[in-house]
């Protein structure tokens, strides 16, 4: 998974063809931490689209602009807009996570 540093990073990244995943996530967050084991697995099944993390601690005015407080949270964008957002501060499981993704495939 690609980190994203600062808003312009992901104002450039957003605006790629393809499908972006955008995964706001701190380092402090424990529902985040819990993830982490799985992502790699989920990234390879879903090969097909650009995983990218934002710390959202690091962004902050980037994640009031999109309004995500709660974490870990995912934002999805295709050729440039925004397609589809899982964003609460509830602790998400493997299942949801894939699901979530098959949706928007």
């Amino acid at each position: 998974m690609k980190k994203i540093n600062n808003q312009e990073e992901f104002l450039e990244v957003s605006k790629q063809e393809g499908t972006q995943v955008f995964l706001f996530t701190t380092k402090w967050c424990g529902d985040c931490i819990y993830i982490k084991p799985f992502l790699p697995s989920i990234e390879s099944e879903f090969d097909q689209f650009n995983f990218y993390e934002v710390d959202r601690d690091e962004c902050m005015d980037l994640a009031r602009e999109m309004d995500i407080m709660g974490i870990p949270s995912f934002v999805c964008y295709r050729d440039g807009k925004e397609i589809s957002r899982f964003v609460s501060s509830l602790r998400k499981t493997k299942e949801e996570i894939v699901d979530f993704l098959n949706e928007i495939k």
